[in-house]
């Protein structure tokens, strides 16, 4: 019986090895990733014999009982060994990261940070995954925290040079597309590097992998940008339907969420968009709001935005009156 035991455990040992014969232990990561699997058993049952049965004792002599339990022991011995050795030389060195798991990540990488909205991305999150906590749990955080910020880095200059390069009515749906295809980027990115943020970034840094990321992106991209784009969006202010309403608001709370202080560039522009900008309404302003209002309805019916002779000055009216109470609350008068 005892044989039939150091068997089964041998053959447990050998089930919590997965295929890169790494120990994760039943019911741990291992099976979380690799799903849950029926796996055979060890070997097969064994056909009852006297030597088994309670009621025959031909093999229970001292001299077989002390023969059985010395090949227990060297059998448990060569599994330990055999395991041992098995994980050690299966240990991930730099070498190995290099060559075989950076490149898996790098190539994810690439068409997480070039994919359009609602393209289909032919990677496998499950290995990208597991290859991030592998190479965690064989300390190479630091080499692949490095490896990252440097992939994207570069990344986001290259962005930034053909910004550079587009034609001024070009420019702002341009940025625009950068700015949105890098944030949606990052919400496949920080997840999964999860266990490198919360074992190495957060742990010995004392930062978060998104925070750091969006950094690169203020630094790399918009801080080049800002003084170019700037004039370029009050400019679409002024002319209405120049641009989209959903692209300036995209752009103007990006740029708000890079970098809060940017509103002092132009804080009527963003106060459009991001509430409690301005400092709070007076009542003897409100006159002033509404020749604001007033002047904006000309801009708009002299770019062709017109409606039905017999309904404009009435339109026209409501609006001035609901112009002038909206723009009262935006400045948080009550």
């Amino acid at each position: 019986m005892e044989e039939e035991s150091m068997e089964e455990e041998s053959g447990g040992e050998a089930i919590m090895d997965d295929q890169n014969h790494n120990n994760w232990g039943a019911g741990g990561y291992g099976r979380h990733l690799l799903g849950e699997r029926l796996l055979p058993p060890a070997g097969p049952p064994r056909p009852a014999g006297p030597e088994h049965n309670g009621a025959g004792l031909r093999g229970c002599e001292p001299g077989a009982a002390a023969g059985r339990a010395g090949t227990a022991g060297a059998i448990a011995a060569i599994n330990i060994s055999a395991s041992t050795s098995k994980f050690l030389m299966n240990v991930i060195t730099i070498e190995d990261y290099k060559s075989t798991y950076w490149p898996k990540l790098d190539s994810a990488i690439d068409q997480l940070l070039t994919q359009s909205p609602g393209d289909y991305i032919p990677i496998s999150y499950e290995q990208i995954y597991s290859c991030v906590y592998k190479c965690v749990c064989q300390q190479h955080s630091e080499q692949m925290y490095s490896d990252l910020i440097k992939k994207i880095t570069n990344h986001l200059e290259r962005v930034s040079k053909e910004l550079q390069a587009s034609p001024p009515d070009l420019y702002i749906e341009r940025f625009n597309v950068a700015l949105g295809q890098y944030m949606g980027a990052l919400q496949s990115i920080v997840p999964l590097f999860i266990y490198m943020n919360k074992f190495y970034i957060e742990t010995k840094l004392n930062r978060d992998l998104k925070d750091d990321l969006i950094k690169l992106f203020t630094e790399h991209v918009a801080e080049k940008h800002i003084y170019n784009l700037m004039p370029l969006l009050l400019e679409a202010q002024s002319t209405p339907f120049q641009i989209t309403p959903s692209t300036m608001a995209n752009i103007v709370k990006g740029l708000y969420t890079l970098r809060p202080e940017w509103v002092q560039m132009a804080p009527a522009l963003f106060s459009k968009f991001i509430p409690n900008i301005l400092p709070p309404a007076v009542e003897s302003e409100l006159q002033e709001y509404a020749a604001q209002d007033q002047k904006l309805q000309r801009e708009l019916i002299q770019n062709g935005f017109t409606r039905g002779d017999q309904s404009r000055k009435r339109a026209g009216e409501e609006l001035t009156y609901n112009g002038s109470s909206a723009c009262a609350s935006s400045r948080g008068y009550r």
